[in-house]
């Protein structure tokens, strides 16, 4: 009350400042120009947000037994494939402007078709340039575009909490429209959305389904953040929402304007968790801070350094890092090809440790096999499990033996999944994707397959 008040006073004693404030088109820089409105800010940021409206091609089956909670997962292959149009609606931001978009995976990953609406109505058809599904960020180019306007990016290592924000975006399909919030938590990793790996900036800026891919700027039309989720029990907007941060934007950015055609990030090959109250005492800390690693992989970048298990990582080039999310965030940020400073405490002494930023290495070869026609399981598909692979399905550091690349339609009337990493056939160890698949040709009668399912060991027993 006194603030408004204190305000009004300001504007009534200098008419001739407010009235000439009124008409400038520049953005607000105190909570007097605040005051009047975010017209400025909308004005400039705005006509870089597009809506896309994206079409997908998808197979779907009917079976009888969907909703069971022990035969769905069995007869998921059921019935004859039925293809049929699916249909999405977000948003997206023009980075640059020779018609770079930025968007959610979500909105336009394995799409056939994207059509791409400015501001100003012009429509443009739009082509990926690099999506990765675990970022759940896509780069679009649009086709024919030129002198398109685009924002700015500013570094999100820069937002603090309690910031002024506006979300721009297509929400429910109804046009461009503009909310305003603060941000209301950094670092947020939304294991609720079942999204542990990622790491956002929080908004209580109202977002709303088609506002996937849209803006979230700061007071001064700059990007901070692409709106990807929201936290929610009735669909709309419960203040509880997610941007990915404009650091990790701007790497996506980088390495599509350098022709990556898949998102590489660096490979750290360990496991950890975040070191809690009751872990913090034996561990010579005061308080709970950091990321205690519990496995190494024996060719991780951090065990080459030094790093060994019971280590503590609380910080990456200098930034705090309190979940495994946060520092697989930072050294993504950091991006390939360079070197990243970890901030390690062991026996209760803090050192620093240079790590380099690698790629995960693809040794042993994958040695990709696939069943043949007249194979038991026609159609699978198997590869050697490396550090590659343990990084692209998410599997523990340690993981060995041969993963599920595809399962086949009997394999997956069998139960196998994408992703399954085979340890044993009828007793006999799995070593290789061909001792594998010759194991399954030499088998008849009945077969017990061993195999580990999302850190659970699983035993398939079927007839061959």
């Amino acid at each position: 009350m006194f603030r408004a008040a204190l305000v009004s006073l300001v504007i009534l004693a200098m008419p001739l400042w407010a009235t000439a404030l009124w008409s400038e088109t520049r953005v607000p820089h105190d909570q007097a120009e605040i005051s009047l409105g975010f017209a400025p800010v909308v004005r400039k940021a705005a006509p870089a947000v597009v809506n896309i409206y994206a079409r997908r091609i998808v197979s779907t089956r009917s079976s009888p037994f969907a909703g069971d909670p022990f035969f769905d997962n069995l007869f998921r292959e059921f019935g004859a494939p039925r293809q049929r149009v699916q249909n999405s609606l977000g948003s997206g931001v023009i980075l640059d402007a020779a018609g770079i978009v930025v968007s959610n995976y979500h909105v336009v990953g394995e799409a056939t078709d994207i059509r791409v609406v400015l501001n100003d109505r012009r429509e443009y058809e739009g082509r990926i340039l690099l999506a990765d599904q675990e970022s759940d960020l896509a780069i679009l180019q649009l086709d024919g575009a030129q002198e398109l306007p685009a924002l700015d990016l500013r570094n999100s290592e820069t937002v603090e909490v309690g910031e002024l924000v506006l979300a721009i975006g297509n929400p429910f399909g109804v046009g461009q429209t503009v909310s305003s919030g603060i941000v209301s938590g950094l670092a947020r990793s939304a294991t609720a959305l079942g999204n542990a790996r990622g790491y956002f900036i929080q908004t209580d800026a109202p977002i709303n389904p088609g506002n996937s891919g849209g803006a979230l700027v700061d007071i001064n039309g700059d990007l901070i953040g692409i709106n990807t989720a929201i936290l929610s029990r009735s669909g709309g907007s419960d203040g509880i929402g997610f941007a990915i941060p404009s650091a990790l934007v701007a790497e996506f950015l980088a390495q599509a304007q350098a022709g990556n055609t898949r998102f590489a990030r660096p490979w750290a090959g360990v496991t950890g968790q975040s070191v809690t109250a009751d872990m913090a005492e034996p561990l010579g800390l005061d308080r709970p801070e950091g990321v205690i690693l519990s496995d190494l992989h024996p060719a991780s970048p951090l065990r080459v350094a030094g790093v060994t298990p019971g280590d503590v990582i609380t910080a990456v080039d200098g930034s705090e890092v309190n979940t495994p999310a946060e520092m697989i965030y930072r050294m993504s940020v950091a991006g390939l090809g360079g070197q990243a400073v970890l901030t390690r405490l062991r026996g209760g002494e803090a050192d620093e440790v240079m790590i380099d930023l690698v790629a995960p290495p693809e040794s042993p070869p994958r040695d990709t096999r696939h069943a043949g026609p007249r194979s038991p399981i026609p159609g699978l598909t198997l590869s050697r499990v490396n550090p590659a692979v343990i990084d692209e399905y998410g599997l523990a550091s340690g993981s060995e033996g041969v993963v599920v690349e595809e399962s086949g339609e009997i394999g997956a009337r069998l139960g196998l999944r994408r992703g399954d990493v085979l340890l044993g056939l009828n007793g006999q160890r799995i070593e290789s994707p061909a001792k594998t698949l010759a194991l399954l040709d030499e088998a008849s009668g009945r077969a017990a397959l061993q195999l580990r399912r999302g850190g659970r060991n699983v035993t398939l027993r079927f007839r061959l």
